[in-house]
């Protein structure tokens, strides 16, 4: 059994492209948010989960909300998302380019939570997938027990209880400040370099740093 991290650290997929209109918006946004404001972007999701999360599945430990509200974020890098992306042949998934766009947004949990709480703007967590019909929802730090950290760590997610809950979420509702993003991990030097010029006259610059163990 492996114990919870002494520093849990959270990770947000999203293709290159995206960063500059988030670098400039200081913020990552939901997807209703999104959608509401009209805002375009590479999307690299499945639409039929998105309009799930959208519109049906709730956080029950912030009644009246649902997933979609909320800027998502995994425990770990590597995640199955980055593999359907990396495989490109899931029937629902539009986006074919692959994982060498893709690039992660790291940020620290206990920093995130202790500034949301600050500003009173509402966050959870999930113990699985928060997309699905069964997972459970967290707003207290100490719940950070109920998440499986060997399944989040693992490489090996071919058995389903592991498939699950390597897919635990950090939730935060409506915006996240791009100011929290502490680095951002890459495939190769390549796509660092590309992305260090992209931010270059950004005012808030995360580390930038090729992190190939991150992907497949």
């Amino acid at each position: 059994m492996v114990s919870v991290p002494s520093n849990p650290k959270i990770y947000h997929i999203t293709h290159i492209d995206n960063l500059p209109s988030i670098a400039a918006s200081m913020e990552l946004v939901s997807d209703a948010k999104r959608i509401a404001s009209g805002l375009l972007c590479s999307l690299v999701g499945m639409s039929t989960i998105k309009r799930r999360r959208l519109d049906e599945i709730e956080v029950l430990c912030h009644p009246g909300t649902k997933v979609g509200q909320y800027v998502p974020f995994y425990f770990c890098p590597r995640s199955i998302m980055l593999y359907i992306l990396h495989k490109a042949n899931h029937p629902e998934l539009s986006y074919k380019g692959g994982q060498v766009p893709i690039v992660h947004l790291e940020a620290d949990f206990y920093t995130v939570v202790n500034w949301a709480n600050t500003e009173g703007v509402r966050w959870a967590f999930s113990n699985g997938n928060a997309g699905a019909y069964i997972t459970n929802f967290y707003k207290e730090t100490a719940d950070i027990i109920y998440l499986d950290w060997s399944a989040i760590q693992s490489n090996d997610f071919s058995d389903n209880k592991v498939k699950e809950a390597k897919q635990a979420e950090f939730l935060m509702f409506d915006t996240f400040p791009w100011t929290l993003v502490e680095k951002i991990g890459t495939i190769n030097n390549t796509i660092a370099l590309r992305v260090q010029a992209t931010l270059a006259n950004v005012g808030h610059q995360p580390l930038i740093v090729a992190e190939p163990s991150w992907y497949f």
